[in-house]
């Protein structure tokens, strides 16, 4: 084989050891892999695997299955239970956890009730080696879901189902493994123990659930580097995974239950995230799938004998279980061929709990000599892995292609439009607030929305210097590696202007914006107003929505939403629009969203949220007078987020009561984070209240008359 590869007379001995060589092999095959398998239309997750299998023992030998296969092969299984809980929609998983644990519950048992008549007729293994034989085949792992990932899908209903499907059915798979094992140690414990490990079990799960979102609040709020969060929720990831082994589990549920946890501290699309799936999918779980292919013998299939057979039955027996599972769900359910698919092609994969399983059975040794499980199924099970991971990359990859082309087929022209039409463009001009705007516009920008954000800062041409040049170059900079680190686009523009006003407005007509979000001013003087002069110019110089930001904790830990409506806000162009940002906003948060108006304001709020599937989180409270906004004051606390809709002066919704809102706010709500909301003056009214009828006479007014007469006389003169 040496001589094969032509690698004797370069003095390399195979297989190889040498740390250097082997990270570059492993670099070299992430790297051309996809490549290769893109040319062959083929998932890449199969060319990670056919690699490994390819370099291993069984192979062509060329690298040996070390230490740093064990290590990252380890991190990277942990990391996708992490990932698959940390991008999980926690609105879409509560809304339909009963459906996954009905698919978990059809997982487990249909696999181990074919598991067991099959082992004990057509294999004639024992009842206890049949029943770990089952569970093996109960038990899979979300090894297809990089591609789930990869294509924007880690949101949707029949993921969410997989994935609560997927932590039942392994508990249940991994409990059997520990009944089993228990069964057969030197020192049992009689029923003291089980109890026992239920207890550590339960005391850790509640223990993570309460402890670690404490943890994780202190200490975003109290350290931004971006370093320092990504290496603490690596930390959190195996501090779960390391207790939950502690007790005598799988480390998988506790880095899944480390992602549950840790979801709404780390929005979708923030540099965060971006950082975790990066280095996640770059590396880590490549290693995995690597790692796996290299215990694979594929000269099993050319054996005769019982090997050959065992690895045919394990093989069908495990595929057309986890097909019955996800089919009797679809149909329970009503859901689509497609959802059906991918929950299938998900939960089809065998490894993690798979390879614990069948080397905690062989290494069980029987009074009579034997194994538990013996060659045969350890040689079975490794073939297992190998089509059961083809099956799932391939089913999965066209699932998610098909759900991704019925989703675009679904999407209306108008929302076409309405997506097409969304733009932010943020002011930047206070180094210390831009991270916060940026985060701020991520949250309530739609997902799927891939325009680029416009960064701007403007120059008073009347006090001009070259530090603020240099000031505003920098705030840019710094806007752009922001936005970059989450994977978003940023346009940078630094302007001349007459003043910072005049410059947002000009620079928001020439690039369509919809959108602005600017910081709250900071005040310089006495006389100087709470909004700034260059907040009111801006305001009467624009008709479209302006948001005001005042961030005194990080967007990703606040805990609540709270927002006041003031009468008729309904009849105002923008109120759909502001409606489903806020709500998008607390969906991405993870926080649920209060609203207060009036009762006729909140009927038009529910019908949108209604008709939008924008939040189930949402709440609804009657504040019938605007001037009780300060009965708000006992709802709100640090880490809440205050949401004032308010109105410009001649809008339909505006109050003389607004004039006291600078006051009030610096009086009774200095102390809280809070985002001022002025909706767009100009859109179609149809849009607004096609959803109900009209509670407002909408004819032309006195004035309208009056300027269509002098428009006639005109003309006729």
């Amino acid at each position: 084989m040496k001589d094969l590869l032509g690698l004797t007379g370069l003095g390399i001995n195979l297989p190889i050891t040498d740390p250097t060589w082997i990270f570059f092999l492993v670099l070299v095959i992430i790297l051309f892999a996809p490549i290769i398998m893109g040319k062959l239309r083929i998932p890449h997750i199969i060319g990670m695997i056919l690699a490994g299998v390819v370099v291993g023992e069984y192979g062509f030998n060329i690298l040996e299955r070390d230490s740093s296969f064990e290590l990252f092969g380890k991190v990277g299984l942990l990391y996708i239970m992490f990932l698959a809980g940390l991008e999980m929609d926690m609105d879409d998983f509560k809304k339909n956890q009963t459906k996954g644990l009905v698919f978990g519950f059809w997982t487990f048992v249909i696999p181990m009730a074919l598991g067991i008549v099959t082992s004990m007729w057509l294999l004639g293994y024992s009842l206890v080696t049949s029943v770990l034989l089952a569970s093996m085949y109960a038990s899979h792992t979300l090894i297809a879901y990089p591609i789930i990932s990869r294509y924007g899908l880690a949101r949707i209903r029949s993921v969410s189902i997989t994935i609560g499907g997927t932590a039942v059915t392994v508990l249940l798979a991994l409990a059997v493994l520990a009944v089993i094992g228990g069964m057969y140690k030197e020192e049992t414990v009689g029923s003291l123990y089980w109890v026992l490990l239920v207890v550590k079990v339960l005391a850790l799960g509640a223990l993570i659930v309460i402890g670690m979102p404490r943890l994780c609040r202190w200490f975003f709020r109290k350290y931004d580097d971006s370093v320092m969060q990504f290496v603490f929720v690596l930390s959190m990831v195996f501090l779960g995974a390391g207790l939950m082994e502690l007790v005598g589990m799988e480390g998988i549920l506790g880095a899944f239950m480390a992602g549950l946890v840790i979801n709404r501290y780390v929005p979708h699309v923030s540099p965060l995230m971006n950082r975790l799936e990066f280095v996640g999918n770059a590396l880590f779980i490549p290693y995995f799938l690597i790692g796996v292919g290299m215990i694979i013998d594929v000269r099993c299939l050319f054996t005769e004998g019982e090997a050959l057979k065992v690895a045919v039955v394990m093989t069908v027996v495990a595929t057309l279980s986890k097909w019955l599972a996800a089919w009797i769900t679809q149909k329970s359910f009503k859901m689509k061929k497609s959802e059906c698919n991918l929950i299938f092609g998900l939960s089809n994969a065998q490894a993690a709990a798979t390879l614990a399983a069948v080397l905690i059975g062989h290494g069980i040794i029987l009074p009579n000599g034997e194994r538990l499980l013996n060659d045969d199924v350890l040689n079975g099970t490794v073939v297992m892995i190998l089509f059961t991971c083809i099956i799932s990359s391939v089913v999965t990859e066209r699932a998610a292609k098909r759900i991704v082309a019925e989703e675009h087929d679904g999407e209306t022209d108008t929302d076409k439009k309405k997506n097409d039409k969304e733009n932010f463009m943020i002011s930047v001009a206070n180094p210390e607030t831009i991270e916060g705007l940026v985060n701020m516009a991520l949250t309530i920008k739609h997902p799927k929305h891939k325009k680029e954000l416009v960064a701007l800062s403007v120059i008073n041409d009347n006090n001009t210097s070259e530090a603020k040049e240099m000031m505003s170059k920098r705030n840019l900079e710094k806007t752009s590696i922001i936005a970059a680190a989450a994977d978003t686009a940023v346009r940078t523009v630094l302007r001349y202007d007459m003043n910072i006003a005049q410059g947002i407005i000009h620079t928001a007509r020439e690039n369509d914006i919809t959108d602005i979000i600017i910081g709250l001013h900071r005040k310089t003087n006495i006389l100087d107003s709470f909004f700034g002069t260059m907040t009111e110019n801006l305001l009467s110089g624009t008709h479209r929505q302006v948001m005001i930001a005042k961030l005194l904790v990080p967007v990703n830990t606040l805990r609540r939403i709270i927002v006041a409506v003031p009468k008729q806000a309904e009849f105002e162009a923008g109120f759909s629009k502001w409606v489903v940002q806020m709500c998008r906003m607390g969906k991405i948060l993870g926080c649920r969203v209060y609203f207060y108006a009036s009762e006729q304001t909140l009927a038009y709020l529910k019908r949108i949220i209604d008709r939008e599937g924008a939040n189930t989180f949402s709440m609804y409270s009657v504040l019938e007078d605007w001037e009780d906004l300060l009965l708000l004051t006992s709802q709100m606390a640090y880490d809440h987020l205050f949401v004032i809709v308010s109105a410009r002066k001649g809008s339909i919704s505006y109050q003389q009561s607004f004039d006291q809102l600078p006051s009030q706010i610096s009086r009774y709500f200095s102390n809280n984070s809070l985002l001022m909301i002025y909706p767009d003056r100009w859109g179609d009214p149809e849009e607004i209240l096609s959803f109900s009828e009209p509670r407002r006479p909408v004819g032309p007014t006195a004035y309208d008359t009056v300027i269509n007469n002098l428009y006639k006389w005109f003309k006729k003169e």
